[in-house]
């Protein structure tokens, strides 16, 4: 079992920034893929980066690329979300989530782990 937690969350106005981390505890293994998602409301789960654990390509969606990257810290066993230049429209519930395989994906269903969520509010 991985246990994931997330924290960072909050509110912030347009332009500003977030850092989301994502503590991670239990069974661990470097070729998992650690991924960032995001819901709406009313709406799935949405892809916004992946990182493998043991390091490797990051993978970002196409409405966070250059503003958002993905990072990880082995000796914290942690998972991190820099957001930048934040606007409105990332307002959402923030998901941290662990896939046990080393292949790449961008689907929800296809990660085994999630953690609790954490809100981000970007006010215009």
């Amino acid at each position: 079992q991985v246990q994931l937690v997330e924290s960072g969350g909050g509110l912030v106005q347009a332009g500003g920034s977030l850092r989301l981390s994502c503590a991670a505890s239990g069974r661990t293994f470097s070729t998992y893929i650690m991924g960032w998602f995001r819901r709406f409301p009313a709406k799935e789960r949405e892809f916004v980066a992946a990182v493998r654990w043991s390091g490797g390509r990051l993978d970002y969606a196409e409405s966070v690329e250059g503003r958002f990257t993905i990072s990880r810290d082995g000796t914290k066993n942690t998972v991190y979300l820099q957001m930048n230049s934040l606007k409105p429209e990332d307002t959402a519930v923030y998901y941290c989530a662990a896939r046990a395989s080393p292949a790449y994906s961008r689907l929800y269903s296809s990660y085994e782990y999630w953690g609790q969520g954490t809100q981000v509010t970007v006010s215009s």
